[in-house]
């Protein structure tokens, strides 16, 4: 009889208790059959009638959708957070009901209720017990460019020496795929492939840890990566059409109360109208309450930082974001969507394209209210941070999905109630 030793023991409680099949079957039976047992008894579980079938059914579905959302949003980097769980549980048990209230189908409110405090519970607990203290545990082979980046939050670091079988866990191996390997290290790693070790380019890895793609490594037979999906392009341009005619009744009162704000704060206009690139490279005109004093000419300033000419008002509109908001009109226009890279200048987008020959690849999105830079950096105006800006964007343009989205959009929500990033 095989015998197993303490690490390949370690290693299969490691792998048991992190995997998604054990944390489903587990949350299943806490979020979805407990309930049924404690309201209905057994008799209610193995012979339900239409109205506990019909509640069973759904809670399972919202579940396992909330299951699967936070392991999409918590796999980009630095997203492992708790306060997702709240809003995304919230989502999908809220869509239950009203899924169940518009067709009519018979369900049980107390049910559904005690099952979506359970699901809240056993998502924080398994975020405070096990999410929270896991690390990434990469292997690398020191060859070419694949070095460690002991900086980086949440992944521990472990060198490869020799090339023999794994004794510790590890949850991908990084190396310079386009080094010199010599053959005993690509035996090695093939190895690895088959026991379901993920092998990874040092440079791809790094982007999905940093979420910045590096543009001076960017070369011309990488583009088809970074084309997004035509399927979601539409399905986000649908999107932004029905959000931003849903919100027009909601904001006309805000815009009206913030204009007279900004016309007895000072003299001027209360919209900011400025030329920006947008999609496909076009020139657009994008509104902006204006937050900053008009000089003589009748011309507004936009440098940003702790400018003596932000007003009073302005200060207040900048913080929170409240002077982005006319922009609405400019997704409503198809000039804009809620979510991508910021629409830059004339002047700024010609800078950057005498630098970076693929800068004008940024517009193959529509530029957004909010973007993937803006919520991870604030808003850079110095020459590093602008850089880092421009690394920010090519990562959203690569990975352009609705997870991310939902993610920016998360994060966003944060940014109006703290005023991270303001300028």
């Amino acid at each position: 009889m095989e015998v197993v030793s303490v690490k390949q023991a370690e290693l299969l409680s490691h792998k048991l208790i992190y995997s998604r099949t054990f944390q489903f079957f587990s949350g299943f039976f806490f979020v979805v059959l407990l309930p049924s047992l404690l309201m209905w008894k057994v008799e209610g579980v193995v012979s339900p009638d239409m109205i506990k079938l019909n509640s069973q059914a759904g809670v399972a579905c919202a579940f396992s959708l909330s299951l699967v959302s936070l392991h999409k949003l918590m796999g980009f980097p630095e997203a492992r957070k708790a306060l997702y769980i709240l809003p995304t549980v919230l989502a999908w048990y809220g869509g239950l009901v009203f899924f169940f209230f518009a067709f009519r189908f018979g369900y049980s409110v107390y049910y559904i209720f005690y099952s979506f405090l359970a699901a809240l519970l056993f998502f924080y607990f398994t975020y405070f017990t096990v999410v929270r203290h896991v690390f990434y545990h990469i292997a690398y082979l020191p060859l070419g460019r694949a070095e460690p980046h002991p900086e980086l939050p949440g992944v521990r670091w472990i060198k490869l020496e020799h090339a023999e079988p794994l004794t510790t866990h590890v949850d991908a191996i990084m190396t310079d795929l386009h080094a010199s390997i010599p053959e005993h290290w690509q035996r090695f790693l093939a190895a690895c492939t088959l026991q379901r070790i993920p092998v990874f380019h040092y440079k791809r890895l790094m982007e999905s840890l940093t979420g910045r793609v590096k543009i001076e490594y960017v070369s011309e037979n990488e583009f088809g990566s970074l084309q997004p999906s035509v399927v979601y392009c539409f399905i986000k341009r649908a999107a932004d059409i029905v959000l931003a005619l849903c919100l027009l009744p909601v904001l006309v009162p805000v815009f009206v109360v913030l204009t007279v704000l900004i016309r007895c704060d000072s003299k001027g206009p209360a919209l900011f109208v400025q030329k920006r690139v947008g999609y496909g490279g076009r020139l657009f005109n994008m509104y902006k309450f204006r937050s900053m004093h008009v000089n003589g000419g009748g011309k507004c300033f936009t440098e940003s930082s702790q400018d003596p000419r932000i007003t009073k008002v302005g200060k207040v509109l900048r913080k929170y974001r409240l002077d982005e908001l006319p922009q609405v009109l400019n997704v409503l226009k198809g000039e804009m969507s809620f979510i991508g890279p910021r629409p830059e200048s004339c002047e700024l987008s010609e800078w950057y394209e005498q630098d970076v020959p693929f800068f004008s690849y940024r517009h193959i999105v529509r530029p957004g209210i909010s973007g993937w830079a803006q919520v991870k950096q604030g808003y850079a105006a110095e020459l590093d941070g602008m850089k880092k800006k421009l690394e920010y964007d090519f990562f959203y343009i690569k990975n352009f999905s609705l997870w991310l989205d939902i993610l920016i959009v998360y994060k966003t929500i944060r940014i109006l109630f703290t005023g991270f990033g303001a300028r």
